[in-house]
């Protein structure tokens, strides 16, 4: 499996695109982050932006797009953080025809999204998609198993009706690929190594965690939630104390989620640090030591191209983005999906903190390059491939009711700028 590095400037189309999603910063996930990156690369390169979104509790001071369109949303079960978008499908439509764009990128699959795409089909005009989270998967963790192919059918559903669907890995393209979406498109991520870098390091906030220059600082930063697999982080933590036992061994956790209180109960000894952003972010990547990634259910990680940026080498799974991008026993460890056993046992073998060191500038080197160029140039691909597939409009017949029944009511009908 190859990795895409920037490619030479090509010329390029300007196109007017009309983008909808329903995660969006100062929402913290990877999905908003590469989004946001996403949409001020189109603008870099002279594309016109439309984005349709939920209205939110705070915005970003500067939003990238041209206009915006703002929907009622609502929280998300056990996610209060985060929210949907209701299936404003008048508002979404008329949104479309006055802005009149070369190709509609639908971001999520959830109600906003669902009503774009049949606004976007009514229209005959020609849509992507994004597949960012494999939910089907995720409903085995919150004891839903038995919805993993009700979602399924839906993703199936969705993503068949657009010309192309961006996945952010080979990986994830092939996962589509055998769920019966065939016309796939990858779209990477990329990290700025200049935020991620390892000067940040920190000697006062390893004092906050009570680690010396000779502490070993594991690290996890993401979401604390069920499918993270972060018990097994724990586990990995305890076979390193447990195998090394005169090394001095801390585990922080930088997040939150639903599964904090459980995992604070299950793990007293572990440090949780909480949801970081910006500046501080960066100096808790940059003052650990390795960074530990359990996930078996990616559909890419942003966080360990940010953790190999600021020079941690990488323990996780061959999968996803950890499976492109670390090279084993050089920037990293892999275990085999799967073999979780496998993958303590690699934690408890964990080098001295010398090596470490040498492996996180490896690291760091490894991933320099992968700026958000590459990824902004294969959307436009991905553009011009849905233009090439693009569809008649359809009948209003085809369109179901619950979404002409959404109208302003359930909006905040601005456009902002």
């Amino acid at each position: 499996m190859t990795v895409h590095m920037i490619a030479p400037l090509l010329p390029h189309a300007q196109l007017k695109v009309a983008l909808i999603t329903e995660t969006w910063p100062p929402e913290i996930n990877g999905v908003a982050h590469a989004v946001f990156q996403l949409t001020q690369g189109l603008k870099a390169r002279g594309h016109g932006v439309l984005l349709i979104r939920p209205a939110q509790r705070e915005s970003v001071a500067v939003s990238p797009a041209d206009h915006e369109v703002l929907v009622r949303g609502f929280s998300i079960p056990r996610y209060p953080q985060l929210q949907g978008g209701f299936p404003a499908y008048g508002v979404i439509r008329r949104a479309l025809q006055a802005f009149a764009p070369d190709v509609v990128h639908i971001v999520t699959e959830g109600p906003l999204g669902l009503a774009a795409l049949y606004a976007a089909r009514s229209l005959g005009l020609p849509i992507s998609s994004g597949f960012h989270s494999p939910f089907h998967e995720f409903s085995r963790f919150f004891g839903l198993g038995f919805l993993l192919n009700p979602i399924k059918a839906y993703l199936r559903f969705f993503h068949q009706r657009t010309q192309v669907t961006c996945v952010p890995s080979d990986k994830t393209a092939r996962d589509l690929q055998r769920m019966g979406v065939l016309q796939v498109a990858v779209v990477g991520r990329g990290v700025n190594g200049q935020q991620f870098d390892p000067i940040h390091r920190s000697v006062a906030l390893r004092e906050q965690w009570h680690a010396t220059h000779q502490t070993t600082v594991m690290l996890y930063v993401g979401r604390l939630s069920p499918e993270k697999n972060l018990d097994l982080v724990v586990a990995a933590f305890r076979e390193l104390r447990l195998s090394q036992p005169l090394r001095d061994v801390q585990l922080v956790f930088v997040g939150d989620g639903p599964d904090r209180a459980r995992l604070e109960k299950l793990a007293p000894d572990v440090r949780f640090a909480g949801m970081q952003t910006g500046d501080a972010l960066a100096a808790h990547y940059a003052s650990a030591d390795v960074f530990c990634f359990a996930s078996q259910v990616e559909t890419f990680g942003n966080v360990v191209l940010e953790a190999m940026a600021s020079g941690l080498p990488v323990l996780a799974f061959d999968d996803a983005c950890a499976g492109q991008v670390v090279v084993r026993d050089q920037t990293g460890w892999l275990a085999d999906v799967g073999h979780e056993s496998d993958f303590c046992q690699l934690a408890g073998q964990l080098a001295g903190l010398t090596r470490l060191h040498d492996m996180g500038q490896r690291a760091r080197m490894r991933v320099l390059r992968m700026g958000w160029l590459h990824p902004v140039m294969q959307l436009e691909a991905a553009f011009e491939r849905a233009r090439r597939g693009q569809t008649r409009p359809e009948s209003k017949a085809n369109t179901p009711d619950i979404l002409n029944m959404q109208r302003s009511e359930t909006s905040c009908e601005g456009v902002v700028k």
